[in-house]
């Protein structure tokens, strides 16, 4: 199941992170993101909507891979494989969460940004995991001094990542796929601004497609 993830991750490139207020803009960024090219999204634990939004997507966007993310506790791992989603996304790295991933028949991309936190979630057979915060560790100098003693680890860098900078990281063999929140931004949310959604992540898809 993890190596799926990592091959449908590796496919696609970029994440689009969100954050949705309400769960009935779940429909129209399904929507937006599939016609995009980019039927991916991470719904992240930041708002009380977001086990009703990920159920959403799930029904009503089926082929759209949907993720929870910032993930805290085990209790929150209930609520997003209660809810479909078909993975999970963590900040830091928490052995808890992953148990209860494991338990709950759920890859899991936990955070790191240091080789200690690494070296915890490699110990625990984790080999794709969550660069992050990217920019504020070090952005790609931290990240290729990190990455290479650990030639079975790849990343999914996240926090900072930007259409400016997005190239350079994919550009890296031991990335899988950037995640970034420059695409459902959310004054684009609260403007209900699905045009230029479409429009950032068809430029992002474009953009991974060159790296």
């Amino acid at each position: 199941m993890d190596q799926q993830l990592s091959e449908r991750l590796a496919d696609l490139k970029v994440v689009p992170v969100v954050t949705l207020p309400d769960a009935a803009l779940a429909d129209p960024l399904g929507a937006t993101l599939t016609a995009a090219g980019l039927p991916i999204a991470e719904i992240t634990f930041r708002s009380a909507a977001a086990a009703d939004s990920i159920a959403a997507l799930r029904a009503r966007h089926p082929d759209v891979l949907v993720g929870a993310g910032t993930v805290l506790d085990p209790a929150t791992v209930d609520l997003a494989a209660d809810a479909g989603a078909r993975f999970v996304v963590t900040p830091g790295f928490n052995p808890d969460v992953v148990a209860r991933c494991r338990a709950r028949g759920l890859p899991v991309v936990p955070g790191v940004n240091n080789p200690t936190a690494l070296e915890a979630a490699r110990a625990q057979g984790l080999t794709l995991l969550k660069y992050f915060p990217a920019e504020a560790s070090g952005g790609l100098k931290l990240l290729d001094a990190m990455a290479a003693p650990y030639g079975d680890v790849t990343f999914m860098p996240t926090g900072g990542i930007t259409p400016d900078n997005l190239s350079d990281y994919l550009a890296r063999p031991h990335v899988t796929a950037c995640g970034g929140t420059w695409i459902a931004t959310a004054a684009r949310l609260a403007a209900g601004d699905f045009d230029a959604i479409g429009t950032a992540a068809r430029a992002a898809r474009d953009s991974a497609a060159r790296a």
